[in-house]
């Protein structure tokens, strides 16, 4: 049961380690407290569904690596890290969800007893997990230590991708083609929004090809009618009507690591300004394909997309795309780039974007969306769900 967990060799987890280890030194910190669940299982392979309480992972310049967390998540630590199990460490109980202590203070009293309470330690501050208690717990108890904000150190190493992860992206981008293939057979006029959901979720854990399909960091979004002028909309039971647009922004995942594509869906004859779209962010996709190679920059992908648009008439106020990989809720991007005008981080090859050219109206909006690996030719979309307007 241990090694069907454990989803990269023990060698895998020892270089990334040695990466971040490094990036440490040269941030000038001794010790990193890493607070996201995707690099906590970057780094050891915890999985589990506990990140609503306090957990982490910390991580010395020299050999020190262990795992902290509630008590009763200490055996899916076992379970899914190759960690000793003195290096899996946990906090009482009464520490949970309480008003009058913080397991943040039982971990300063950890790295007091490891003579480890006047380093330098690096926290993830501007993180969803990691909160402004967490942080006040730290500082009142380890007055000695130097604190620094380290927000991306670890998902900054996490940018280029193995051969490994790229496999599972692309298993993720089945699975995703299973989504699609099943929305096209049983979407119809009459039909509920929570009941095309239900199907959308039954088929992304179902998964396709032969590899089944993993809980995605989003919950799907639909955008119907002129609710797809809203980008971040969810669903309710309004009945689909004919003559209908709707957005759908949908992901697979396989083993936490995600391809994410959408696409615009529309039930019966969709008007001129579908197709007109259509069109241009067909053209936007095929051109940024050619441009996913090493030494091109966020900002000339951004840049030819913006630049295409404006040739149609078209503008769009926001980055069209960021990086893909491992993540949990409640959010699929990796936090760091951004394929936007102000960003000159060059690529590199197997890193991985969701490139976005959705475009939102003042009563409709057009997803159409692909994941793609930069490749050393140009970029690889990572599934192939027919890239066109979705009609039914």
């Amino acid at each position: 049961m241990k090694e069907e967990r454990r989803r990269f060799s023990k060698q895998d987890f020892l270089d990334r380690q040695t990466k971040v280890r490094q990036s440490m030194t040269e941030s000038d910190i001794d010790l990193l407290i890493v607070y996201d669940p995707a690099n906590m299982c970057w780094l050891t392979g915890y999985d589990g569904w506990s990140f609503y309480v306090h957990q982490c992972v910390v991580i010395g310049t020299d050999d020190l690596l262990f795992w902290y967390g509630r008590g009763i998540d200490a055996k899916g630590a076992e379970l899914t890290t190759d960690l000793d199990l003195e290096n899996i460490v946990s906090y009482p109980d009464e520490y949970v969800m309480s008003s009058e202590c913080h397991p943040m203070e039982f971990l300063a009293t950890i790295l007091k007893n490891k003579a480890l309470n006047k380093k330098r330690i690096g926290l993830e501050k501007d993180n969803y997990y990691f909160s402004a208690r967490a942080a006040e717990s730290l500082y009142s108890k380890l007055p000695e230590a130097i604190f620094s904000d380290q927000t991306g150190l670890v998902n900054w190493q996490r940018a280029v991708k193995s051969d490994t992860e790229i496999t599972y992206m692309r298993r993720a981008g089945m699975v995703i083609e299973g989504v699609y293939e099943r929305v096209i057979k049983v979407v119809k006029p009459g039909m509920r929004k929570n009941d095309l959901v239900a199907e959308i979720m039954h088929a992304g854990a179902q998964g396709s090809h032969g590899h089944y399909g993993d809980y995605t960091s989003f919950v799907p979004l639909i955008g119907v009618g002129d609710e797809a002028a809203a980008c971040h909309m969810t669903w309710n039971d309004k009945k689909l009507d004919n003559n209908e647009g709707m957005f759908l922004e949908l992901a697979g995942a396989y083993a936490r690591y995600h391809c994410p594509c959408s696409r615009t869906l529309f039930l019966g004859n969709p008007p001129q300004q579908y197709l007109d779209i259509e069109k241009v962010i067909a053209e936007c996709i095929e051109n940024a394909i050619e441009m996913f190679k090493p030494g091109n920059t966020c900002a000339e992908i951004s840049d030819n997309f913006t630049a295409t648009l404006k040739k149609y008439g078209y503008e769009k106020n926001n980055r069209c795309g960021y990086p893909i990989g491992l993540s949990y809720p409640p959010d699929w991007g990796e936090r760091t780039m951004s394929l936007r005008g102000n960003d000159y981080t060059a690529l590199e090859e197997n890193m991985t974007f969701h490139f976005m050219p959705a475009i939102w109206f003042d009563d409709w909006g057009f997803e159409m969306t692909e994941s793609i690996r930069v490749g050393q030719n140009g970029g690889e979309c990572l599934s192939n769900v027919p890239r066109q307007l979705l009609v039914k």
